[in-house]
């Protein structure tokens, strides 16, 4: 499975972006797809992830304020971001796991990250 992410930008506090991860591979549907932020100097970070039965998951830090959802036939996962905030900056990223799993370490297929940066 290959991911891309793409939807990152320059955005002020109060914004949304959408993010998105687009997957190749006839299998995506069976995987969990999970989200990733990483900032300068600090540790990932996991945000939400869907598994294959669209269960959900958010990370307290953005409950109430991010939503995922997977578009199976399009193979695309997204990230609904609203009310940004500076402390959401960071590269963002898309994993496939099989699991249903918060810890990233338990994801197998990684994308390359999306910039977001959030202007106060």
């Amino acid at each position: 499975v290959q991911l891309v992410e793409s939807g990152g930008g320059l955005v002020q506090a109060g914004d949304s972006l959408r993010l998105s991860c687009a997957a190749s591979g006839r299998t995506f549907s069976r995987y969990a797809i999970g989200w990733f932020r990483q900032a300068p100097g600090k540790e990932r970070e996991f945000v939400a992830l869907v598994n294959y039965n669209n269960n959900i998951y958010y990370g307290d830090s953005v409950k109430g304020r991010f939503t995922i959802s997977r578009d199976n036939p399009e193979n695309t996962v997204y990230l609904q971001m609203n009310s940004l905030k500076p402390e959401d900056t960071a590269v963002y990223y898309c994993a496939a796991g099989t699991g249903f799993s918060l810890v990233a370490t338990q994801y197998l297929y990684w994308g390359q990250g999306t910039l977001v940066t959030v202007s106060s």
